[in-house]
């Protein structure tokens, strides 16, 4: 069997060499970019974009997690919510962006969130074992995103495929859901909404009625399937989230696309509903169940919730 390093090698040169593309990347960029406002850094691993003053999506869609970091400004100070994939360094584009002093606050700590996490100084986590567990780094999830038909495109020059891991990093402060970071002209208030991890939440900029959804809800496939993943508590969340939508003007999810309706939230909810109720049939993925929907479906595990 060849190692990681020799199939990510061999995807790279397919792509390099004008070989077939994985079906994941055929139809990028999405249709959803051509209307926001592209702003210009110096490494091409990401793109990054304004959606709202004060307000960047950094994207990585040359993997196929197309995982969205975003920088959120005040006058005082600046929040990343999540660092990515650490397959390129987060902290120069971020860097790039504004001047102000960064805190790291992670959506949950799956290893495509927090891959820069190890980079700063002032990272905030949930009180949970699940983000301590997480907190130590691990290899073989930062691995299997570097497999083969996982990338479109070249990779940094820098990186290092066999060493490629999510490095321990340190939390400075402990949140258990409903505190408020005061940004300077902007605050932002920490929901838990676990289900997805335990120590998923969502971030409420309520002022400007915006709402950072991580991966409780994005356009694409939501994965429901790991150990850690609690039905029931993605199904309050989901319930508890929905509630915010009168109140909202855009949801900002971590993957694929960093816009969308925040009625979308309803449909997420009855959807669910209809899936756990047995009212819609899945379908094989893999080793689990896919349940489609308009705009979105729900992997799960084959025993069912």
């Amino acid at each position: 069997m060849r190692s990681n390093f020799c199939l990510l090698l061999a995807a790279c040169m397919a792509v390099l060499a004008g070989g077939e593309k994985p079906e994941w990347c055929r139809n990028l960029p999405r249709p959803e970019y051509r209307n926001l406002e592209r702003v210009s850094v110096g490494d091409p691993w990401f793109q990054v974009y304004r959606i709202r003053p004060g307000v960047f999506a950094i994207y990585e869609p040359r993997q196929s997690e197309e995982v969205i970091s975003y920088l959120i400004t005040g006058s005082q100070k600046a929040v990343l919510f999540d660092t990515g994939m650490g397959i390129s360094n987060i902290e120069t584009v971020v860097e790039e962006l504004t001047p102000l002093p960064i805190s790291v606050l992670n959506s949950h700590t799956h290893n495509d969130h927090v891959g820069d996490n190890w980079r700063f100084s002032d990272v905030y986590g949930m009180d949970t074992a699940f983000t301590r567990n997480s907190a130590r780094g691990s290899r073989q999830d930062a691995q299997a995103e570097i497999a083969s038909g996982e990338l479109c495109g070249a990779l940094p020059p820098s990186f290092d495929a066999t060493s490629y891991q999510t490095r321990p990093f340190h939390i400075s402060h402990w949140l258990h859901g409903g505190e408020k970071i005061r940004l300077g002209g902007r605050v932002l208030q920490v929901i838990a909404t676990p289900g997805h991890t335990p120590d998923s939440i969502s971030l409420l900029d309520e002022a400007n009625g915006l709402l950072f959804t991580g991966d409780m809800y994005y356009p694409g496939l939501i994965y429901l399937y790991r150990p850690e993943t609690n039905l029931d508590a993605y199904a309050a969340s989901i319930r508890k989230m929905a509630g915010m939508a009168p109140r909202l003007q855009l949801l900002l999810p971590a993957h694929n696309v960093p816009v969308a309706d925040p009625r979308d939230l309803y449909r997420v909810l009855q959807a669910m509903e209809q899936t756990r109720s047995g009212k819609v049939q899945p379908v094989p993925h893999g080793a689990n169940w896919e349940y489609k929907f308009a705009g979105f479906s729900f992997l799960m595990r084959k025993q069912g919730p």
